[in-house]
């Protein structure tokens, strides 16, 4: 996949935007490495709990923008944010059921960054290592929820994950909290 994303940078000031958005470009393992560090710290569930609603909040921004900025609405923009994630190098994501308006989606994470720097370090872990992305499903579900007039509000885990043994990709389970 050839990322055809407009990148400009800011001759006066050296920011990086893409649609509009400000974007900070750095190596992978640097973010990883970082990712690690504040989880050892904390604890993986202490870090996880403001993960999701720093995520949530970041995805429903994203959608509302990107919404304006491609003339999108409703399901097509959740599908246009795994599409640039999957540019971006986060990971290859792509819907497996999309059923929202009835409450219930899955996300297939092939290749995500969190499982690679895994493996490429060998590091193991007994729970799903790609927590940080449950917060961004559930605010993009949400942000659809909400652009299509929906009553749902959306909860999302990591079903399945390759760094525990998962034979091909990692999964996202999202569903309606008030069904």
């Amino acid at each position: 996949m050839q990322p055809q994303l407009p990148i400009e940078v800011d001759q006066h000031t050296g920011v990086w935007t893409t649609d509009g958005l400000p974007m900070l470009y750095v190596p992978r393992h640097f973010f990883h490495n970082l990712h690690l560090s504040i989880e050892t710290a904390m604890g993986r569930d202490a870090y996880a709990a403001i993960l999701y609603p720093s995520g949530h909040k970041s995805a429903w921004f994203w959608c509302e923008q990107e919404a304006k900025t491609h003339n999108l609405s409703g399901v097509d923009v959740f599908a246009h944010y795994l599409k640039r994630l999957s540019q971006r190098g986060w990971g290859q994501f792509s819907f497996v059921r999309q059923e929202l308006e009835q409450g219930y989606a899955e996300i297939r994470a092939a290749n995500s960054s969190f499982v690679l720097h895994q493996q490429r370090f060998n590091l193991s872990s007994a729970t799903p290592g790609c927590y940080m992305f449950a917060g961004w499903w559930a605010g993009a579900a949400d942000w659809v929820a909400h652009n299509q007039g929906w009553k749902h509000t959306y909860q999302s885990n990591e079903s399945r994950c390759v760094g525990c043994g998962a034979p091909d990709c990692c999964v996202f389970t999202i569903s309606s909290t008030n069904l």
